[in-house]
């Protein structure tokens, strides 16, 4: 099982890992990002560029397949309005060692962080905006 997701809803990491351990493989992993909360910041806001990001996530899930057994896979990547310390990724694996899943999951999440193609607006309490990575306008 492969499932790659970009979606502005929020997600049940616990759902996830139970899908991924129905698949009774020896090892699981999961992690999830969650958003920063600043004292300064009242709204966050991830944009991506859609078919841009839905390519990358594949790739990035094809390389953890090539490098590492996987029985399964679940990565999700939120995008729109995330409240400040929401969630905003998950990524889950199942493999045949609990250090096969843990490995493929650490990597995954750092590609996907120096790879996919997703920014993140801070809107400040003075109304000010803060981008992380460049701004959407600058593609």
């Amino acid at each position: 099982m492969i499932d790659i997701r970009i979606q502005s809803a929020d997600f049940d990491a616990g759902a996830q890992i139970e899908r991924l351990a129905e698949l009774r493989l020896a090892g699981l992993a999961a992690f999830v990002a969650r958003l920063e909360a600043r004292e300064d910041v009242d709204e966050i806001w991830i944009d991506h560029h859609a078919v841009l990001a839905r390519a990358e996530l594949a790739r990035i899930v094809e390389e953890a397949g090539a490098k590492w057994r996987l029985g399964g896979l679940v990565l999700i990547h939120r995008h729109g309005r995330i409240a400040p310390g929401g969630q905003a990724l998950f990524a889950g694996a199942t493999g045949s060692s609990a250090g096969a899943a843990q490995q493929a999951c650490a990597w995954i999440v750092d590609q996907v962080r120096g790879r996919g193609p997703f920014w993140r607006k801070d809107v400040l309490g003075d109304g000010a905006i803060r981008w992380w990575g460049p701004p959407p306008d600058a593609r």
